[in-house]
Formats: C-alpha cells, sequence, structure tokens
C-alpha cells in the first residue's frame, strides 16, 4: 500500500493485525531468538486461534522475513539519513552503533547466528545492497586511485568478486576499506551486544573509537 489514506477500511485492518504479529514476534525473539519463533505462540498471546494468524503471515518463514526486511530498511534510512546530513565514513560508523546498540535483537536477526532451516528471499539481499552502497558512496573519496599505483591484494581479489556491492562503480581500493570497515565495525558490536566485554572493565565504546580511528587514519595521512 503506498498511500494509507486511500487504504480500505479492511486493509487498515490487515495492517494493524501484522504490525501487532511482528510487534509480538519481536518480543519473543528477545525472549528466546528467532529459532524459537512461534506462530502459535503469538496466537496466544493476541487471543486468536492458530489458523487466524496464517491469514496475515503464511508461515513463520514469511514472519521472520517481514522482519528482516524491517530490520535492514531500518538500518538503510538510519545511514542514508546520516549521510544525507553530512556523515562521512566515520558518522555512518557511529550512526551504525547507534542504531545497534538502540535494538540489539534487530541486530541480531540480520547479522548473527542464521536461523536454523531459514533461508532469505533474494530481496532482502538487494535491501542489505543498498546499505553497502551507503558506505562505497562515503569510501570512494578517501581513496582515490593515482595511475599506476599499487592495487592491494585483498582489493584485487574483490575488484574480481564485487557481486556483494551491486551495481556500485567503486575502484578496489574503496571496495577494501568498505569491507575492512564493514568487518571490523561489526566485529566489536557483535561481540559486545553479545556481552562478550561484560565483566572486562572497559568501555566497548572506546575500542569501537580506536578500531576506527586505527582503519581511518592511515587514509588521513596520505600526502
Amino acid at each position: 500500500m503506498a498511500n494509507s489514506d486511500a487504504a480500505t477500511p479492511r486493509e487498515r485492518y490487515r495492517a494493524q493485525v501484522r504490525t501487532e504479529i511482528k510487534e509480538h514476534a519481536w518480543q519473543q525473539i528477545a525472549t528466546a531468538g528467532a529459532s524459537a519463533l512461534s506462530l502459535n505462540a503469538i496466537a496466544k498471546q493476541m487471543g486468536v486461534s492458530g489458523p487466524a494468524l496464517y491469514r496475515y503471515f503464511a508461515g513463520r518463514d514469511e514472519l521472520i522475513t517481514e522482519l528482516v526486511r524491517d530490520a535492514y530498511r531500518s538500518l538503510a534510512d538510519t545511514l542514508r539519513t546520516a549521510a544525507a546530513e553530512g556523515a562521512d565514513l566515520a558518522g555512518l560508523a557511529h550512526a551504525l552503533r547507534g542504531w545497534a546498540l538502540a535494538d540489539p535483537h534487530r541486530y541480531f536477526l540480520v547479522y548473527g547466528t542464521p536461523v536454523p532451516g531459514y533461508h532469505a528471499p533474494d530481496d532482502t539481499t538487494a535491501i542489505s545492497a543498498g546499505i553497502m552502497a551507503t558506505l562505497l558512496d562515503a569510501c570512494v573519496p578517501l581513496t582515490t586511485e593515482a595511475p599506476g599505483v599499487h592495487v592491494a591484494p585483498l582489493a584485487a581479489h574483490l575488484e574480481q568478486h564485487r557481486g556483494w556491492a551491486g551495481d556500485h562503480p567503486a575502484p578496489p581500493a574503496a571496495l577494501h576499506l568498505a569491507m575492512s570497515f564493514w568487518t571490523r565495525m561489526h566485529g566489536v558490536l557483535s561481540l559486545e551486544l553479545a556481552g562478550h566485554f561484560t565483566g572486562m572493565r572497559f568501555d566497548p565504546a572506546r575500542l569501537f573509537e580506536a578500531e576506527l580511528d586505527d582503519l581511518l587514519a592511515p587514509l588521513y595521512e596520505r600526502p
């Protein structure tokens, strides 16, 4: 539905019920993880029969897919908004961390351990590619390549295996930077959100900032 004002009462009711189902699903995920998601349990919480919910979602996998789409779209919107407001790559890193900390369960649904038996449809890959495109846009100005400059082995490899970058025309060095950014930032975030730093008595935000500085400092120090 592109225009909710033009929707019929039936369509508005259906959208409201789907939203309520998803809210209960997120509560289940927060309590027991995505692998334990159950439409029948949600139906019980809502005071309706199990078959009634299957009129809104065909099954568990369809519900998970909708949650995955919502999560990816939320992050894509967060990063696009930050970029539109002038955020550089460091700014996008902070936007990513803020988004992840705001809802760790949403973060882990898309960047955590895959749900057993679930396979996301192709369109979710397209949404995630939009997220990467925003990062690549920020990486390109930091990695201007002069003619004849040696291309690092990983950058050359990524140039030949760039399906993850969609149709973005980023040069090899930008691909390298984006991939390094993605893995290093998510590495710290995943450990932090999973509680692996608990009891270690240091501030994970400082580690995140240090990793970001280590990644970007050589780029700003170039002649």
